[in-house]
Formats: structure tokens, C-alpha cells, sequence
């Protein structure tokens, strides 16, 4: 990518899409076209130029996927979005001649209910509910384009991660959350959302990613407790409590539920400026006990990744959430 290139982000205003149009600026050969299904007031500048657009849409999205060299496809949301988006995407990509070179983020949760150390030769089982399987079948769409690249990140944490280091960060400071015992013992494939965006870019830039598949995590992989630990360290909230079984069962079985719909009430009306305490969801507890590990050789000696350190990518992230960061 040596000439002028045009590169479409889809779910650009997103946690994730933010910071891979961020990582895009630093090179000025390159215009981004920064999509969403909402327009961002102003955020058009220099190179970047916004666009509302529903990625599900066949027709809009091939006007916007003409004449760019790249698109990545980072488009959050439920399992039903994820699969509509990828399916399009990718429909739409076939048609175009030459065809893009689409970037597309599937998640550690394709592999399902695959246990031990993974790799990309390993077979997705796509078999943890509707998200799991929404990302495999994502996945099959990529794996008919000849032009596409498919990152798969594990836990993306950082400045602006809604669950990972929002929710997280005030579950620990309440005490709410803390060492699990053998409930968290599970392996937390944990990736630097910074680290994400730059294997975007690398994936968008390096002529043998092409048709590649590549896990995206820190090399040296931490239990739950242990990331909760030092999480709860960074944001001065250590020592972590022991929070016992039944505890958790109390959280789940009575907090969660009632917790869930003063969460969903505060999003309407009068009730705007409540930010109620976040609940413990079941698929958390059960995600703390599964171990699972990935190898992210491939993404070292093709892409030529370089991983945050664990702690440094904790304290930035901790600092952004004392400041007052919000998801």
C-alpha cells in the first residue's frame, strides 16, 4: 500500500473501530472513510470523512466499498447483526473487480467450547450460545472471499472497553468482584485494543496476511484472577476480596436480575442520570472457568506484532477509568 489508498472502517464509532481509525491517521497516504449507522457530528477532518451506513444494506454498502483498497469489518452488536454484516460484506465484495482486501474481526469466542492451547489450524467449534456461533458463521462468509484477512482478538481491554475495563473496573472498586477461587482459574486471553488497531493496519498492509487467519492475545496468558488482581492493583483497589460461592450465587441469582433491569430502565426518561451498579452476568462466571489458551505465533512472524505489557496496558487503562472514563 505504497500510493494514495482509500480504506472504509465499518463500525468506526465503535470501542474498537475508534482506535483502528486512529491507527489508520498516522499514515497520510491514507483516506479513511470512518462508517457507522450514525453519522458522527464533526468528526470529519483531513483525511477522514464520516459516513452513516447500515452495513447490512447490499446497495449503500457497495457505493461506499467502491473504489477503496481496504475495508475493515469491525461491526459489533447481536449475534443477528454480526452475521447480516458479514454476510453483505462479503457478498459485496465478490462483485467488486479488483475486490478489496477486507479486514474482518471475528473473537476468541468462534473456537466455542475448545479447551487448551489453540491455534489457527485448530477447527472453530462456534458452540457457546448465539454470540459463538454468530462469529463462525461469520467466519464461513470470510472464508469464501479471496481477499480477506480474519483477525480473531481475544479479551479487548483499554481506554473506552465497555465490560472489560468499564464494568470490570466498578465491580472491583465495590469489592463486588475479586479472587474466584477455582471459579477463576480459567485462562484470559487479554489483547490491548491498541494492539488490535495495529494488527488492522498491519492485516490491511502486509502482502502475505492475505487469506490468513490470526489470534490476536498476549503471549503470556493470565487466569481471571490473576487479570482481576492486578486490575484491582493498577486502580487502587487491592487487596482483591475472596468472594466465596455463595456470594456469587447471591450475585447471580437475586442482584442480577433486578440489577439488569434498573440498568435497561436507565436508558429511558427521567432515569438517564442513573448509573446503576453493573450485574454479574452468568456467562462471565462461566467464561472465568474456561481454559483456553491462544497461540499468537502467526500474528508475530507474519504481521509482525508486538504485544503491550500486560501491567502498562492495565495502568493506562486505569488511569482513563479514575479520571472519570466511561463507557
Amino acid at each position: 500500500m505504497s500510493e494514495r489508498v482509500r480504506v472504509l472502517v465499518l463500525g468506526a464509532h465503535g470501542f474498537i473501530g475508534r482506535r483502528i481509525v486512529a491507527e489508520l491517521s498516522q499514515d497520510s497516504r491514507t483516506a479513511i472513510i470512518a462508517a457507522g449507522r450514525r453519522a458522527v457530528p464533526g468528526s470529519s477532518s483531513g483525511s477522514i470523512e464520516t459516513l452513516a451506513l447500515d452495513a447490512t444494506d447490499e446497495r449503500a454498502l457497495h457505493a461506499a466499498m467502491a473504489g477503496t483498497t481496504g475495508v475493515v469489518n469491525c461491526v459489533a452488536g447481536s449475534p443477528d447483526n454480526i452475521l447480516a454484516c458479514a454476510k453483505a460484506v462479503f457478498a459485496v465484495a465478490a462483485r467488486l473487480k479488483p475486490p478489496p482486501r477486507v479486514v474482518h474481526l471475528s473473537s476468541l469466542a468462534a473456537y466455542g467450547s475448545i479447551t487448551g492451547m489453540v491455534d489457527e489450524t485448530v477447527p472453530p467449534r462456534g458452540d457457546l450460545g448465539e454470540y459463538s456461533a454468530a462469529k463462525l458463521a461469520a467466519e464461513k462468509f470470510a472464508s469464501t472471499c479471496e481477499s480477506a484477512v480474519l483477525l480473531r482478538p481475544g479479551i479487548v481491554y483499554g481506554a473506552g472497553s465497555p465490560w472489560w475495563s468499564d464494568r470490570i473496573a466498578r465491580l472491583l472498586c465495590a469489592r463486588r468482584l475479586g479472587d474466584l477461587g477455582r471459579g477463576g482459574d480459567g485462562l484470559c486471553n487479554l489483547v490491548y485494543v491498541d494492539d488490535v488497531a495495529a494488527a488492522a493496519v498491519l492485516a490491511l498492509r502486509t502482502p502475505d496476511a492475505l487469506g490468513g487467519t490470526f489470534n490476536l492475545g498476549s503471549p503470556r496468558i493470565p487466569t481471571w484472577n490473576d487479570y482481576f488482581s492486578r486490575y484491582a492493583q493498577a486502580l487502587g483497589a487491592a487487596p482483591v476480596r475472596r468472594i466465596s460461592d455463595r456470594r456469587l450465587a447471591l450475585e447471580l441469582n437475586l442482584l442480577a436480575p433486578a440489577l439488569k433491569v434498573l440498568e435497561i430502565a436507565s436508558r429511558f426518561g427521567p432515569l438517564r442520570q442513573v448509573h446503576p451498579p453493573p450485574p454479574i452476568r452468568p456467562w462471565l462466571t462461566t467464561l472465568c472457568q474456561h481454559r483456553i489458551g491462544m497461540a499468537v505465533t502467526r500474528a508475530e512472524t507474519v504481521l509482525g506484532m508486538r504485544w503491550t505489557d500486560l501491567d502498562v496496558g492495565l495502568e493506562t487503562t486505569a488511569a482513563w477509568y479514575l479520571a472519570g472514563g466511561r463507557a
